[in-house]
């Protein structure tokens, strides 16, 4: 390994630290490992239909214990920059963020639209004011662009769908927050007081773990959990630093690289 030493681990969650409803074996020894010889991390999620202490619950139902601090969202990162920016926003979101999110606008004008998970909330007439909106000037804000998402019951049409459908429209661009955004990567490494190019990028998805992590300047890790087999199908893999078959053999990896 060439380079800084590695410093920090930013690490996916769901595919990589668990899959389908269930932890990945040795997921949370892994983690043990990792804060046992005091190697900064961050876990990382694209999940935008939740509130992030609704996912801290979730991940202790799995074993994993996360400080309020170690958890990137998404909607933690919209929450942020739309207060910031003093918005009126019009929101394609799920209910449940609708009740924790700030700057939310019942009628225009509207400054930015923001898009996330919606499939509780979506429909034709909601479809339409988003496009609406985003005609009318609004900035178009995406909580992520995945393709799809793995439940235990199989694949579901994830948000960069919906956020495909407004682009199309309208024709104008949506400034994504979460992965594969360079910013999400730096912010969260700029939070552990560590450079990008001392931490490494853990996770399952070639297209948003692995190309904003290498984006970002950081090493990158994919375990072949979670998306791999669908994506190396589609010859979207073998672009990270190094490939593990689980986050389970992450903490010997980074011994033999000489991580702090």
């Amino acid at each position: 390994m060439t380079g800084a030493a590695v410093r920090a681990v930013l690490l996916d969650l769901e595919g990589t630290l668990y899959a389908r409803g269930a932890v990945i074996d040795g997921a949370v020894e892994a983690v043990a490992a990792l804060r046992e010889r005091g190697t900064g991390l961050r876990l990382l999620t694209n999940t935008d239909s939740k509130p992030a202490e609704r996912i801290r619950r979730e991940l202790a139902g799995y074993g994993l214990a996360v400080a309020e601090e170690e958890l990137f969202t998404p909607v933690v990162a919209a929450a942020r920059l739309l207060t910031a920016a003093g918005a009126r926003t019009y929101p394609l979101v799920s209910r449940e963020l609708r009740e924790v999110l700030p700057t939310l606008a019942a009628e225009p004008p509207y400054s930015h639209v923001l898009i996330g998970d919606c499939r509780d909330t979506l429909d034709y007439a909601a479809l339409d004011g988003a496009f609406r909106a985003v005609r009318d000037g609004a900035q178009l804000l995406a909580l992520q662009t995945g393709r799809y998402f793995k439940r235990a019951d199989g694949d579901h049409l994830d948000t960069g769908a919906v956020v495909a459908a407004v682009t199309y429209a309208s024709g104008a661009d949506a400034r994504v927050l979460g992965k594969p955004a360079t910013d999400f990567f730096t912010l969260a490494a700029a939070s552990l007081d560590v450079p990008a190019d001392a931490c490494v990028v853990v996770g399952d998805d070639a297209t948003t773990d692995i190309a904003g992590g290498r984006a970002a300047g950081c090493r990158t890790v994919q375990v072949r959990t979670g998306k791999y087999a669908d994506q190396r199908a589609e010859g979207l893999t073998g672009q990270a630093t190094h490939e593990l078959d689980s986050v389970a053999e992450l903490p010997r990896l980074l011994a033999e690289w000489g991580a702090a």
